[in-house]
């Protein structure tokens, strides 16, 4: 059997084909202090064998939440395939030239939105956001935008990859990789 990452390399490369919308898209769960889960959507933007990788602020919820507890889930789900796969791994922060190359990768509005955005923070007006762009696109209007120093990415190291694909009658095919000291154990899963 396939390695779970080359699985998800054919997975993805097909979503990417058929999904009409963010077929990187994945849901990210952490949990606060108290164990309350929090769940939200975001895109991937990478992944190899040392893992899956996403971008944040890291002073939003999420960045806090993983920093404090350096544990998350994904899971992807692609409707038009009737596929998703769940990951369940140890968070590491991805390296200061990884962040650096990924940002410098993005658009200039998205960098500027980057420094503007003061993510999971309450905004008192739509105006003071507008403002916050306005002042950030002065500043870095010419020239290479520099990442902030509150922004950087995870990386997921999977200790768990589930594929789960629809069958007729609900009877489901279920694929549970788990790390192992050798690599990956495979085991099939009832529905």
């Amino acid at each position: 059997m396939e390695e779970p990452f080359e699985r998800f390399a054919t997975w993805l490369a097909e979503a990417e084909a058929r999904e009409p919308n963010n077929p990187s898209a994945m849901s990210v769960a952490t949990v606060d202090a108290q164990g309350r889960p929090s769940v939200r959507m975001l895109l991937l933007r990478g992944f190899d064998e040392r893992g899956f990788v996403f971008y944040t602020n890291l002073d939003s919820r999420k960045g806090r939440e993983l920093r404090e507890r350096a544990y998350a889930a994904l899971c992807f789900h692609w409707k038009s395939l009737d596929r998703q796969v769940r990951v369940e791994g140890r968070i590491e922060p991805v390296s200061s030239e990884e962040a650096d190359a990924y940002f410098a990768s993005r658009p200039k509005d998205s960098q500027i939105g980057a420094w503007a955005s003061q993510q999971s923070q309450p905004l008192k007006t739509r105006f003071e956001l507008e403002s916050r762009v306005a002042k950030y696109g002065l500043l870095y209007g010419i020239g290479k935008v520099p990442r902030p120093p509150f922004w950087s990415g995870f990386r997921v190291v999977p200790d768990a990859i589930e594929f789960w694909e629809e069958r007729p009658f609900r009877l489901h095919d279920r694929t549970l990789y788990k790390r192992s000291d050798d690599g990956w154990t495979t085991t099939r899963l009832f529905p």
